[in-house]
């Protein structure tokens, strides 16, 4: 019988698109395929195809395959889908199939109609370089919708409203102004012209 770990798995994702060792879970897990874990720590790959999903934390079969499987989907955990939107992943249309079809059709206004698979073709290029770097463009923050990341003093914030909230792995800090000047995005292009759509993730309560 194994012993139980005493630190967390490295299976946090973050809106930089960075994936950490931290012991808060959040609303969201995800999908990038199989990616082993060697005492506790991911290997070299960060994904195993380009489809990349947000899904619940509870599987609509109620199966659950552990943290750290060695033949199944490695899952990833976000702090609530604005963060997950920012790393790159979209819903999943199999336990998320409501999310999914909103964000289809707002997919579509913004971008004209597309299959999954198209849709996850342009955004994985629009999210992550082949040697892992997370993509991000430059926007006038004022034009941005609600539930896109950005870095303001070197730390990502989600906006809302007229407001700014800093992001940390157990939660949002209070809010402050919406910066008023060009800024780093930090969610893929891609999604935030579906967010300008009408598309409106599930965001944390802290929020």
């Amino acid at each position: 019988m194994c012993p139980p770990r005493t630190s967390p798995l490295q299976n946090r994702v973050l809106p930089t698109g960075e994936v950490v060792a931290d012991p808060a879970r959040g609303m969201f897990t995800g999908n990038r395929g199989i990616l082993p874990f060697t005492e506790g720590r991911l290997g070299t790959s960060r994904w195993k195809h380009q489809h990349w999903i947000i899904c619940d934390l509870t599987h609509p079969k109620g199966r659950y395959h552990g943290p750290m499987p060695a033949r199944a989907w490695t899952p990833l955990f976000f702090l609530d889908e604005a963060v997950g939107l920012a790393a790159g992943h979209r819903p999943c249309a199999y336990c998320r199939p409501d999310a999914y079809r909103r964000f289809k059709a707002a997919w579509a206004t913004a971008h004209g109609p597309m299959g999954h698979q198209d849709m996850d073709r342009l955004l994985h290029t629009s999210r992550v370089t082949r040697n892992r770097q997370h993509v991000r463009h430059s926007a006038e923050c004022s034009d941005l919708p609600d539930g896109t990341f950005i870095l303001h003093d070197d730390q990502p914030h989600l906006l809302i409203g007229n407001v700014a909230r800093r992001f940390t792995p157990k939660g949002y800090d209070a809010p402050t102004d919406r910066p008023t000047a060009i800024v780093e995005v930090l969610t893929p292009a891609p999604t935030v012209a579906t967010l300008r759509a009408g598309y409106q993730p599930e965001l944390h309560p802290s929020a």
